[in-house]
């Protein structure tokens, strides 16, 4: 009788409050539109030579958009500060879900419920390494127009070795891309679409809410338009399915960075001249 009292107060705390499809969308569209601008208005503007300095235009479009990401996190914590009164870690923690995973029929927080971060880890990697090309490309053939414009890869700089000999020593690259990252995977779209928005689209949602969790990720993506069907899939399975399960935000926080992670030995080798 307690387990279930406890897991009903848990689902109680997590629909209270809903938000209505017009604030979900309006939400959707202030971390969107921002990223959308810095990539495609600001950033020809401001790289105007991109496509024949890969490192110069690739080190803007950073960040540029590690600005954006900063700006979901001012927002998420706008709207945290706005429903709750306050920016204390207490309310913060509880708000976004920052916990331990908790049991779906109990509601009861378990340690290990985490082991179920390891399927969802497999799956990213399946996605990124395996099927990720193949989805952009079939994405890409059937809107065509949506293609990665030239200049606008970041592989370009790995792809040539006279850049990576540029790199070497260059602490700097990696010191942008950790910031980076901080905001991409954690304080910036999992603080804003695992913590804010997906514990209040339920009412609209139900429990398909996680499916729309990651239907919305994926559109946010315009910034970079040609990877959209990819992050539906990741973002709805790897993200949004365990975070909402298990009402704890870092489930997703941990998935989406393990990419980072890869990332910064990656960079890290460069740097160290091992690559």
């Amino acid at each position: 009788m307690q387990n279930k009292t406890s897991a009903a107060s848990q689902r109680a705390v997590g629909t209270k409050d809903q938000y209505s499809l017009a604030k979900i969308l309006g939400i959707w569209a202030a971390a969107t539109l921002p990223m959308a601008i810095l990539s495609w208005i600001v950033f020809p503007l401001t790289a105007p030579d991109f496509e024949s300095d890969p490192l110069g235009s690739g080190v803007t479009r950073v960040i540029l958009l590690t600005l954006g990401l900063i700006w979901l996190f001012v927002l998420s914590m706008i709207i945290v500060r706005q429903e709750e009164g306050d920016l204390s870690w207490v309310t913060v923690k509880r708000r976004l879900r920052l916990d331990t995973p908790r049991d779906p029929k109990t509601g009861e927080r378990q340690h290990r419920l985490w082991l179920w971060v390891v399927p969802a880890l497999v799956g990213i990697a399946l996605l990124d390494v395996v099927l990720g090309s193949t989805i952009d490309n079939l994405w890409v053939s059937i809107f065509p127009f949506l293609a990665e414009p030239p200049g606008y890869s970041f592989d370009a700089i790995f792809e040539s070795s006279e850049i990576l000999e540029r790199l070497v020593g260059a602490w700097w690259f990696l010191a942008l891309f950790v910031v980076s990252a901080i905001f991409n995977t954690i304080l910036g779209e999992e603080f804003l679409f695992r913590g804010v928005l997906l514990p209040k689209m339920e009412s609209v949602f139900g429990r398909w809410s996680w499916v729309a969790n990651g239907v919305l990720f994926g559109f946010y993506h315009l910034h970079q338009p040609w990877g959209i069907l990819t992050a539906i899939v990741g973002g709805a399975l790897c993200y949004a399915l365990p975070a909402w399960r298990f009402h704890s935000t870092w489930m997703s926080v941990i998935v989406h960075s393990a990419q980072s992670v890869f990332l910064f030995l990656l960079i890290l080798g460069v740097v160290l001249g091992l690559a």
